[in-house]
C-alpha cells in the first residue's frame, strides 16, 4: 500500500538526503536522531524500497534512493507552493489577473513591470490584452478587466479611477518617398486632405464614429499599430505614431517627421491606469500598478 505514506515522512527523507545524516536532518527538522531514523524506516516499509544504505558510518542514498529523491523534492515543493497559494487566495489573492494596455504603451516600460510582478507573484497567471481607444475602457467597465492602461482617449469616468503612469511622445510621420516628406515647413490641413491618412481604430462603442487627430478625410483604419508601421515606412499613407516605436526609423530615415499647421497638437499623450472604483484590484492587481509606476518613474525621453 502505498497511500499510507505522509508528507511529513517525505520531507524526513528530503532532509536526510541533503543534510548526510540522520542525526543532521534531525538538528535542521529540530526532532531527535532516533525520530527522523524510524520516520525514514516507516517510509520505506509503506513503499518497500530501501532508501539509504546504513552499513557505513553515515547512511548513504541507494540508487533506489536517488531515483526516487527528486520526485520527493518535488512533492514537498508542490505542497509549500499549494499552501502558499491558499494563504494568498484566502487573504484576497486573486485567482489569476486580467488587464487591458493601450496600444501605444510602451513595450519595454510594460515587460519591466510584468519581471517585477513576476518576482512577486510568480503562482498569478497574468491576461493581457492590448487594444486601443476606446476599447481599453470597455473592458474595465465590464469587468473583464481588472485594469487598463488608458491612453489619449476617455478623459473623466464616473465610475473609473485614474493613476498618472507617463508621457510618451507622439509623432506626425511619412516615408522619405512620400509628398509630404519633400513639403518644406507647416503643413497646411488642406494639403493633408489631399492624401491617405493611416489612422489607428478600434471596435468599441465608446468610440465608434469618434475621430482623434485625424485630418484628412481620405483614411484607412487599422486595428493594429505594427500594420500602420509597416504601412508608413512602404510610403502608403501619413499618419501619427510612438517616438519610442518609430525613433530607429527617424534615425536611419526610413521615416521623417512632419509638421502641421492651422492647429495645435500636443506632442505627447498621457498614459493612466485606471479600474472601476466600486472594485478596485486586489493584491496582485495592486501590485502590477506598482510595477508599472516604478517602471514609468524610470523611463526617460519616452
Amino acid at each position: 500500500m502505498l497511500d499510507g505514506f505522509s508528507l511529513d515522512q517525505l520531507r524526513t527523507f528530503v532532509a536526510a538526503a541533503d543534510s548526510g545524516s540522520f542525526s543532521a536532518a534531525g538538528r535542521q527538522l529540530g526532532r531527535a536522531q532516533s525520530v527522523v531514523s524510524q520516520a525514514v524506516a516507516n517510509l520505506e516499509s509503506l513503499i518497500g524500497v530501501t532508501l539509504f544504505d546504513r552499513s557505513g558510518r553515515y547512511p548513504e542514498l541507494t540508487e533506489q534512493g536517488r531515483a526516487l529523491l527528486e520526485q520527493a523534492r518535488a512533492v514537498t515543493s508542490a505542497m509549500d507552493q499549494f499552501k502558499a497559494r491558499a494563504r494568498g487566495l484566502a487573504g484576497g489573492l486573486e485567482p489569476a489577473l486580467s488587464v487591458v494596455i493601450n496600444v501605444l504603451f510602451p513595450t519595454r516600460v510594460l515587460t519591466e513591470a510584468i519581471a517585477g510582478f513576476q518576482s512577486r507573484f510568480p503562482d498569478t497567471p497574468l491576461r493581457i490584452s492590448v487594444e486601443g481607444l476606446g476599447a481599453v475602457l470597455e473592458l474595465v467597465l465590464d469587468k473583464t478587466c481588472a485594469f487598463g492602461i488608458r491612453g489619449p482617449v476617455g478623459g473623466a469616468h464616473p465610475d473609473l479611477s485614474s493613476e498618472y503612469l507617463l508621457q510618451i511622445g507622439y509623432q506626425m510621420v511619412a516615408a522619405p518617398s512620400h509628398p509630404l516628406a519633400h513639403c518644406r515647413g507647416p503643413i497646411s490641413t488642406r494639403t493633408l486632405a489631399n492624401h491617405v491618412q493611416l489612422v489607428l481604430s478600434d471596435r468599441s462603442r465608446l468610440t465608434e464614429d469618434k475621430d482623434f487627430r485625424v485630418f484628412s478625410p481620405k483614411t484607412w483604419r487599422l486595428y493594429d499599430l505594427g500594420a500602420k508601421h509597416a504601412l508608413l515606412k512602404a510610403g502608403l499613407g501619413w499618419g501619427g505614431m510612438p517616438v519610442e516605436v518609430i525613433r530607429d526609423d527617424l534615425d536611419r530615415g526610413l521615416l521623417v517627421p512632419i509638421e502641421i499647421a492651422d492647429m495645435t497638437i500636443a506632442s505627447t499623450i498621457a498614459m493612466s491606469a485606471i479600474y472601476r472604483t466600486d472594485t478596485p484590484p486586489g493584491p496582485a492587481g495592486r501590485g502590477l500598478i506598482d510595477e508599472l509606476v516604478k517602471a514609468s518613474s524610470r523611463t526617460i525621453g519616452v
